[in-house]
């Protein structure tokens, strides 16, 4: 039973597959392919990444690789259902925040760039017949709240053949079939105000967890109007099919708040736990917990 764990996108991941079948280091090699080629198309951290080319182009409709072209419209589909709660455009805030440190170097990334403070993801358009994203305003992408779920996705359906395996990306899970003593899997949610507990634990077959918290690295999250940090969520865990969708929803939740996210995650039919500031919990009904 292979677990392999690299340094990657930032963050550390590894694969457990709970099988010693034939093919399955080949199949773990290229799910870690999936991270190494994402990060290398999706960073802010790097001006060589096709992002930060097309960041270079503001006003040009730009051929986009099938990655980033499926990042970004990830990305703006949240958007759009979030009303503007998750948006991607917050790259240059994040940026004057100190959020562009690239991890492999410890180089400080800074774009030459000077967006207007209200631009939004209304701000980027796609053309899905040429495969084109145009910046209609110079401004950066941050594509982190997606692209590591989009890695993990992309890695699980590497791994679907041996049905039972496990990814954690720097915390965002998937978490596929059984675990090795043959039950669902069992997913620890961190206490956010103590990080030697939890505060609950859940039980987790073929689905992605991820989990956004103050606790993480300070500011790291904006409000997207105003570009502060948002101070009643202490953490937010979202429980979906995929992690991409569970990390952009997880985001979302935090700045929304409890009873709005919790109206979103109730309408998009995912499943999700709330913790306040004051810690006070807000959930969905179909979390299943370990008993």
């Amino acid at each position: 039973m292979p677990v392999r764990t690299e340094a990657v996108m930032g963050t550390i991941v590894t694969i457990h597959v709970v099988s010693s079948e034939a093919g399955v280091d080949t199949s773990i090699d290229r799910a870690f392919g999936w991270f190494h080629e994402i990060e290398e198309r999706c960073t802010r951290f790097d001006p060589r990444s096709e992002l930060m080319q097309l960041t270079a182009k503001a006003g040009v409709a730009v051929p986009a690789s099938p990655i980033l072209y499926e990042a970004v419209r990830f990305a703006l589909m949240v958007a759009e259902e979030t009303g503007g709660a998750f948006d991607p455009t917050v790259g240059h805030r994040m940026e004057a925040r100190g959020f562009n440190r690239e991890h492999r170097t410890g180089a400080t990334v800074r774009t030459t760039i000077a967006p207007d403070d209200d631009v939004s993801f209304q701000d980027v358009r796609l053309d899905p017949d040429r495969n084109t994203i145009t910046l209609l305003r110079p401004l950066t992408l941050d594509l982190g709240a997606v692209a590591k779920g989009l890695a993990v996705d992309l890695a699980a359906r590497e791994l679907e053949p041996f049905k039972n395996f496990a990814i954690d990306a720097g915390g965002d899970l998937y978490l596929g079939g059984l675990n090795p003593e043959g039950d669902p899997w069992s997913v620890g949610i961190r206490h956010p105000r103590n990080a030697e507990e939890l505060i609950d634990t859940l039980r987790v077959s073929n689905q992605a967890v991820c989990t956004s918290g103050d606790y993480e690295r300070a500011g790291h999250i904006l409000q997207p109007q105003g570009g502060t940090s948002p101070t009643v969520v202490a953490s937010a865990t979202v429980v979906a099919p995929g992690a991409m969708l569970a990390d952009a929803l997880a985001t979302a939740v935090f700045v929304l708040g409890p009873a709005a996210g919790i109206d979103l995650l109730n309408r998009l039919e995912v499943d999700g736990l709330i913790i306040t500031a004051e810690l006070q919990r807000h959930e969905t009904r179909g979390l299943r917990r370990v008993a």
